[in-house]
C-alpha cells in the first residue's frame, strides 16, 4: 500500500481540532503545519511556545497533559540552523503531536517548559549539553551527559569527529 503524500498546506490542515485551535488562539503563533503518515507536527514561533504549551496542556479542547519527549535536530550549515522538538500526548484524546521551534545558530535560546511540565528538566539538560541550545527559566542548566570541563556541543554537525585537541 503506498503512503499518502504529506499536507503542508495549512488552508487544509485548519481543520484539525489541535491546529484549529492553536490558529483560533493565535495565527500568528503558527508558522507552518504537515500532517505526514497520520501524524500532525506543526512549527511555532519562538516567542510563543511556552503560552502555546500552556494553552494545549490547559484548555479541554486538546489536553495535551504530558510531555513525552524534548530534542534537537541541528541542520548545520543552514540557517536556522537547529530546530527543538517537543512531544506531547493527550492521554484522554489518543493522540499525539509534535511541535518544533527553529533557531539560528547565533541565537540558540528558548524558554524553558519545565514550569509547565517538570518532566522536561531532564530533557532539557540533554538538548542544552550536547546542542548548546540554552532555556531561559530552568531551574539548573548544566551538563547531565558530559563531564562539566567538557568543550563544545558533542551533537552540533561543526563538532570535530575526534573531539577538540
Amino acid at each position: 500500500m503506498a503512503l499518502a503524500p504529506a499536507i503542508t498546506d495549512l488552508e487544509q490542515l485548519k481543520d484539525r481540532p489541535t491546529l484549529a485551535r492553536l490558529l483560533a488562539w493565535n495565527a500568528e503563533a503558527v508558522e507552518a503545519a504537515k500532517f505526514d503518515r497520520d501524524e500532525l507536527t506543526i512549527w511555532i514561533r519562538r516567542g510563543f511556545l511556552r503560552a502555546a504549551c500552556e494553552l494545549l496542556r490547559d484548555d479541554e479542547a486538546t489536553r495535551f497533559t504530558f510531555l513525552c519527549d524534548v530534542t534537537c535536530v541541528d541542520w548545520y550549515p543552514s540557517e536556522p540552523r537547529f530546530e527543538v522538538v517537543y512531544s506531547l500526548l493527550s492521554m484522554t484524546r489518543r493522540e499525539r503531536i509534535r511541535l518544533k521551534v527553529r533557531l539560528d545558530g547565533s541565537d540558540a535560546d528558548i524558554e524553558s517548559l519545565t514550569p509547565l511540565w517538570p518532566g522536561a528538566n531532564p530533557f532539557e539538560r540533554e538538548v542544552f549539553d550536547l546542542f548548546g541550545v540554552r532555556f531561559h527559566g530552568h531551574p539548573d542548566l548544566r551538563r547531565i551527559m558530559m563531564p562539566e570541563d567538557w568543550e563544545g556541543h558533542p551533537l552540533r554537525k561543526d563538532y570535530p569527529v575526534e573531539g577538540y585537541r
